[in-house]
């Protein structure tokens, strides 16, 4: 597999970028679900919680590596080509996925410094970002838990897509972003 993107396929750290991003939304989103089941004050509720946050903050970090390798490399061609309204469609989706992968940590960031708290990143304490302000923070708090909704749905969406066009279509969509999957033009 090669390093930079070629027009078969996607490089080895496009592909490393995005299932790491998949596999840290569900450690993200999985910690906050499941902090719910646990009482308040608890010492697993927290520790969930504080991971949440430090995994979130990975995701802002990952997200503009992420974009720097999409923007200095080649977007591999789908063969065959899809209309052009799945090519806007999908475009869309991706664009909403990056600012998803931006916004919401970035909100979440805002969030705690709004309410006082710790921002924790594995062992740092991060600056806040604003002063603490109760009114703001639940404003960001309903932000912040619209665009996690909306998250579900984008991933959603991005996974079924795949899927449709890997098992229904038949093109090479998902085959480009597989780890070690060749291109039916590289042998």
């Amino acid at each position: 597999m090669n390093l930079r993107n070629t027009t078969a396929r996607y490089g080895l750290p496009a592909v490393i970028l995005h299932w790491l991003m998949l596999l840290l939304l569900v450690a993200v989103y999985a910690c906050m679900e499941l902090s719910d089941n646990f009482p308040k004050g608890s010492d697993m509720r927290a520790a969930l919680k504080t991971w949440h946050y430090m995994l979130g903050l990975t995701v802002f970090v990952l997200v503009w590596i992420r974009l720097a390798v999409k923007l200095t490399g080649e977007t591999p061609a789908i063969e065959p080509p899809p209309p052009v309204w799945q090519q806007r469609l999908s475009q869309l989706v991706q664009l909403a996925l990056y600012a998803l992968m931006i916004g919401l940590p970035l909100a979440g960031w805002f969030l705690l410094s709004a309410k006082g708290q710790v921002i924790p990143f594995f062992g740092l304490q991060l600056p806040a970002l604003i002063a603490e302000n109760r009114n703001a923070a639940g404003w960001i708090k309903e932000v912040h838990e619209i665009g996690a909704t909306a998250g579900y749905f984008l991933v959603g969406l991005h996974a079924v897509a795949s899927l449709y066009h890997h098992y229904f279509l038949r093109d090479n969509t998902l085959r480009r972003m597989l780890p070690g999957s060749k291109s039916p033009h590289h042998p």
